[in-house]
């Protein structure tokens, strides 16, 4: 469809795209090219394996804040001193290169994440498991609002996962690069 040529001869079917298949520009798409370059300035290339190297980066450095903020404005956390009769759990960064369509970074992305491996169930918890729909069920639920004409929005909820409760204490020590004396 796309050839120009079909076996040695130029194509007589006129092409057309219809609007869908149209070029879209995106409302956050960068205006100009001097927007592009002070974007690209903003975020890092660089995949990270560890915390130090992540320190010399002040895109990283950012992207670790924005992920500690979160933690804040959610209270996820209080700083206490550790009971004697406790062992906290280590927590680990994590870092990830969103790319776009052409491969382009375009956000540096930390994730703090707890090791949790050290844990042991029936003594440090219960029972483990992740809040997650099956497939079967989405499809049922697809399948119903297409039946009754519904309307269906898809959302994502940033850091979801802080939004639990728990019902037990958990000690972790805290993450390594932003240690508070106190």
């Amino acid at each position: 469809m796309y050839d120009d040529y079909i076996g040695g001869q130029l194509s007589a079917t006129a092409r057309t795209v219809s609007p869908a298949q149209e070029p879209q520009v995106c409302q956050n798409q960068l205006r100009s090219d001097g927007d592009m370059c002070m974007y690209a300035l903003s975020v890092s290339t660089m995949e990270l394996k560890n915390v130090k190297e992540a320190m010399t980066d002040p895109a990283w450095i950012d992207s670790m804040q924005e992920e500690l903020l979160q933690f804040k404005r959610l209270d996820v956390w209080v700083l206490v001193p550790v009971p004697d009769n406790i062992s906290p759990l280590t927590l680990k960064w994590v870092f990830k290169n969103k790319h776009d369509k052409e491969q382009t970074v375009i956000r540096n992305k930390s994730r703090l994440v707890m090791r949790g491996y050290r844990q042991e169930e029936g003594i440090d918890f219960k029972e483990s498991f992740a809040p997650v729909a099956r497939m079967e069920a989405i499809r049922i639920f697809l399948a119903y609002a297409a039946h009754k004409s519904l309307t269906v929005f898809q959302m994502d909820v940033k850091t979801a996962f802080l939004h639990g409760s728990l019902k037990e204490d958990v000690y972790v020590y805290q993450p390594e690069g932003f240690i508070d004396a106190d």
